[in-house]
């Protein structure tokens, strides 16, 4: 009998985990296991008011200390969809993408909550930073699950932080609010592969941390060259190609090359002081 969690496990991980029987039916587990990332739409955009509600169900995520340092642009008109996503228009695929959503960390809320009250902000040093940014990140997350739940398909763009003044003068984002992501979003034409994941052995520690071995990382680049192949391999102008590329190979070769290198002074001019 076909056991979703565990199938979606075993497509994903090369030592996945028992699952207790109290866990098998969890639809929501089950969603999570087997999810992907979806790259092929339907032309039809996500209804606002859909997207409002995953919006709603997103920042009902975990936020450090309450602070609720994240919001949801969403992206309604069709001429400045059309200028982000020609940011990051490389990603052929990104042509297709029917809705847009980008998630911003907003650190300038807390500072009007000190100004409302009278009080200094005491913590103005690169934690600020970083809590704004992961309480965006457990939203993104979260929109995901919720989207895929409701049926949508989506996709997170990173890359439209190599773009963040553009993209911040775009959205109207002022000082201390930033863009961490964009989400593609749509209805799916098609279930989208699982991808395999490191071993677990290489990423879950129990008691004390294990250093990744060469070996776990060979393992899981055979693995995925078998079920999930490169379709194209990164800077083949600069690396040339190889006959057995791998994912460790790919994302080598993609942090070896300059990326993002003004970020930095972008979220300093936003007003973040990163000591």
């Amino acid at each position: 009998m076909s056991d979703p969690l565990r199938d979606g496990l075993n497509a994903r991980f090369s030592d996945p985990p028992n699952v207790p029987e109290s866990l098998s039916d969890n639809t929501v587990l089950q969603g999570i296991a087997r999810r992907g990332s979806c790259r092929v739409f339907r032309p039809d955009p996500v209804p606002v008011e859909v997207m409002e509600v995953l919006s709603a169900v997103a920042l009902s995520s975990p936020s450090k200390s309450d602070l609720q340092q994240r919001d949801v642009v969403i992206v309604d008109d069709p001429d400045l969809r059309a200028q982000l996503l020609e940011l990051v228009s490389a990603q052929a695929w990104i042509a297709g993408v029917p809705s847009l959503v980008v998630f911003c960390a907003n650190n300038r809320r807390q500072r009007q909550l000190h100004d409302m009250q009278g009080l200094g902000f005491a913590n103005d040093h690169l934690d600020a930073f970083f809590n704004a940014s992961l309480d965006a990140g457990i939203a993104l997350a979260s929109f995901v699950v919720a989207a895929e739940a409701a049926g949508l398909g989506c996709c997170p763009i990173s890359t439209i932080r190599n773009h963040a003044q553009v993209v911040s003068d775009l959205l109207g984002l002022p000082d201390h609010i930033f863009p961490v992501a964009a989400l593609a979003l749509g209805y799916p034409t098609g279930l989208p592969q699982i991808s395999p994941r490191l071993p677990l052995r290489a990423t879950v520690h129990l008691d004390r941390f294990r250093e990744t071995s060469d070996y776990d990382v060979q393992e899981y680049d055979a693995h995925r060259a078998q079920v999930q192949p490169y379709k194209t391999q990164r800077s083949p102008e600069r690396y040339g190609t190889s006959d057995a590329y791998t994912w460790s190979m790919d994302k080598a070769r993609q942090y070896s090359l300059p990326e993002r290198v003004d970020f930095a002074r972008f979220i300093k001019a936003k007003g973040f002081k990163l000591d």
